[in-house]
């Protein structure tokens, strides 16, 4: 079982999927570049979950995309 995002992770990695759909992909490593110039906080932790949440969600479009 995985563990749970709190909600700040999940909002933050929503409202950059808003701004820029085209922007992130299915590799956790490339979204990571891109989340550290885009999140203004100090916390890596924070970064990196919001990293990982976002490819997890691109990833469930895809699937969602591919079903249909």
């Amino acid at each position: 079982m995985g563990r749970i995002k709190t909600g700040l992770v999940k909002r933050i990695s929503r409202s950059l999927l808003e701004k820029y759909p085209n922007l992130f992909t299915a590799d956790y490593e490339k979204n990571k570049q891109l989340v550290n110039r885009m999140v203004m906080s100090d916390s890596k932790k924070l970064k990196d979950q919001i990293a990982g949440y976002v490819t997890h969600l691109v990833r469930l479009q895809s699937q969602k995309t591919s079903r249909e």
